[in-house]
């Protein structure tokens, strides 16, 4: 039996270099402090973007003209290879992990929710680190998430998660553009504020991510009101995760 199990969220900007490229000592240092949680008895439920990303530096520039088309083709291409990517770390590390490619209609009452369920379950018993990503290859339309932070957000709550921690490139929310010298990080959100007077096109993380900062907000307050403490921190800080399991302040913490 583990003490916690923790939902985490990586997007696309963490794991890539500004000529969107996969940075792999990244990917290494999310894993690595995984291991670390784990040998404290914490387990992880990763859920990960960078599918279209990884398909893309396969196949290059493609001739499809439509966007969802193509954007299908590369994840089919790409999820792939970023599970290799993921299975050849963690197997680093003598661990073991698992694809899960849910689609929205899995979080509806009913038997595909409960086959989510016991699936996720059933890799935390055995010790498996499960990761999660859209089925980008055949979720279009009506049956997308908005994006991965609302799979990251319905994922803790299907598993009643101990806490949630999403990975961005900046340090949390601001009350201004992140750089600006009278701009503060703002450290604690309650799920029921209204933070929209915050959120701005200078918060925003676009790239190669369908989220910006008012999804991660959205979610991340979805999550906290229920009771699910959640945390918006830069992924690209060394051992970010193990500062916030240490009770150290980081980031925008939502909770109740």
């Amino acid at each position: 039996m583990y003490k916690e199990r923790i939902v985490i969220k990586v997007g696309t900007n963490v794991m890539t270099n500004k000529n969107n490229r996969i940075v792999r000592p990244v990917l290494r240092n999310l894993v690595k402090q995984i291991a670390e949680l784990y040998e404290r008895d914490i387990i992880c439920l990763l859920v990960s973007s960078g599918s279209v990303i990884a398909g893309r530096e396969v196949l290059g520039k493609s001739k499809i003209e439509d966007t969802t088309q193509r954007r299908q083709v590369y994840s089919a291409i790409g999820q792939p290879r970023m599970m290799r990517l993921y299975y050849n770390i963690f197997h680093d590390y003598g661990m073991k992990c698992a694809q899960v490619l849910p689609t929205k209609r899995d979080f509806s009452p009913g038997v595909h929710r409960q086959n989510m369920i016991n699936c996720c379950e059933g890799l935390l018993a055995e010790g498996v680190i499960p990761i999660a990503n859209e089925d980008d290859a055949v979720s279009v339309t009506m049956s997308m998430f908005s994006d991965n932070d609302e799979l990251a957000s319905l994922i803790a709550q299907l598993i009643n998660a101990d806490k949630l921690i999403i990975l961005t490139d900046i340090d949390g929310l601001y009350t201004g553009h992140p750089d600006a010298e009278n701009s503060d990080l703002i450290q604690n959100v309650n799920p029921h504020d209204d933070l929209n007077k915050f959120i701005k096109d200078s918060n925003k993380t676009e790239g190669e991510g369908r989220g910006g900062m008012g999804s991660k907000l959205d979610f991340a307050q979805k999550a906290a009101a229920n009771n699910i403490p959640t945390y918006i921190v830069n992924g690209k800080t060394d051992n970010v995760i193990i500062d916030i399991i240490n009770g150290k302040p980081v980031g925008t913490k939502v909770s109740l």
